[in-house]
């Protein structure tokens, strides 16, 4: 089709075409970052945590005035969630993934190495492994000798910080990230001055806070340190998905039965934890939906609304068109194809508008560069959109006999 008419047209209606792609440009630029966004959410609340989700229940104590021997009143705990029917296995750590606050330690290949240290996420637990249903694929669980008490810990490196040593189970990400060309069981690693052994690797164990430059990778470490009750959080693995509410309510009444003299803090499954993680996230991401929806709603109304002006003023020269021999067809493909020329315009324009709008993100909310597949992406949508708004209007015009367009005044 030659578009020498279709140019012709539009520069005798310069502010109405120019309307049109000033509102196709912004809604290019906005939908582009908007679904790269949304993308981007996507993909931290789609995350593995690694752990047994569908299992696991929380239960968050205090105590009530004076405490008794806190690490002893733990092991006693432990023996009576054991004991609910229902439950695999319980742990108590200071975090888990996808949690409120975040325990990290630098990690080094040399005792109080300054440069090029690895940021991982320090989880503290005797039995996380299993309680916790995360997968080794190298090495083994930690032995019962290797388990020491919180307030043991604090004790050595308060005296002789120089004897402090621990074995250590590693995500397989952080393992990698140390020894990108070998085996890490067995390697040692340190913290400051504190050497640590790897003796287990497990496939995968995301850090609690997945924000920040160096979050969200999964460099994640164990450390065999039982903590008491005072300074972590139960966590119970049950049998069955389906339990997970009786066994909640059977495993606080038995740790209120141990010692009345506390306080339920916090009683929920995981999935809960997780979710409320996310809560915001997911909030956004239908908040960026319902702009780029709203956008390219009023993007379409526009150009029917121009179309159908168009198609009104043209009533006319479409019935001589028509009375000259062109088809409905042609008519139908001028109308498209003057579209696609407002759009096409639009959309180079909002693709520059996009990297803009990106560049000007990135510096101050510290985003990712955009990558360039979303501007296709976006500029499909848009002429996708523009030739279905404007077949309306064009079919209408389409149809005009050439007999009533002729005496049209």
């Amino acid at each position: 089709m030659d578009i020498r008419p279709i140019l012709s047209a539009l520069a005798r209606h310069k502010t109405a075409a120019a309307l049109i792609v000033i509102e196709v440009a912004l809604t290019c630029a906005i939908v582009c970052n908007a679904l790269f966004l949304i993308a981007q959410r996507i993909e931290t609340i789609s995350e593995p945590s690694g752990i047994a989700e569908d299992r696991l229940v929380e239960i968050s104590l205090a105590g009530i005035g004076k405490q008794a021997d806190a690490d002893a009143r733990t092991a006693e705990d432990i023996a009576a969630l054991r004991a609910v029917p229902g439950v695999v296995d319980v742990t108590l750590t200071n975090q888990v993934p996808f949690f409120d606050n975040s325990n990290n330690t630098g990690l080094g290949l040399q005792p109080n190495q300054q440069n090029d240290t690895v940021n991982a996420a320090q989880y503290q637990g005797g039995n996380l492994v299993k309680a916790l249903g995360l997968r080794l694929v190298a090495g083994r669980d930690f032995l019962p000798g290797e388990v020491v008490l919180g307030s043991e810990i604090d004790k050595m490196l308060a005296e002789s910080p120089e004897k402090v040593s621990s074995a250590i189970i590693v995500s397989q990400a952080l393992a990698r990230k140390l020894f990108p060309d070998g085996d890490a069981v067995g390697k040692t690693i340190y913290t400051g001055y504190v050497p640590l052994t790897i003796v287990g690797v497990v496939e995968t164990l995301a850090r609690p806070n997945v924000w920040g430059p160096e979050a969200g990778k999964g460099d994640s470490m164990i450390l065999p340190v039982q903590l008491p009750y005072t300074e972590g959080f139960y966590f119970v693995q049950t049998s069955d998905p389906a339990r997970r509410a009786e066994v909640l309510k059977a495993s606080v009444d038995a740790l209120l039965k141990n010692d009345p003299n506390r306080l339920v803090l916090r009683q929920r499954t995981y999935e809960e934890t997780r979710g409320e993680f996310f809560r915001d996230d997911r909030s956004m991401v239908g908040l960026m939906v319902v702009v780029c929806i709203s956008l390219m709603v009023v993007t379409a109304l526009g150009i029917v609304g121009l179309a159908s002006f168009w198609v009104q003023q043209r009533t006319k020269q479409i019935g001589i068109r028509r009375a000259l021999g062109a088809t409905r067809g042609q008519v139908l493909r001028y109308f498209q194809t003057e579209n696609f020329l407002l759009a096409t315009i639009g959309i180079v324009l909002g693709m520059l508008l996009a990297y803009a709008i990106n560049q000007m993100l990135m510096g101050r909310y510290e985003l990712p560069r955009l990558p360039l597949l979303y501007l296709p992406i976006g500029a499909v949508l848009l002429w996708l959109l523009g030739q279905l708004s404007v077949l309306g209007p064009a079919r209408r015009a389409a149809a005009v006999p050439p007999a009533v367009a002729t005496r049209s005044t």
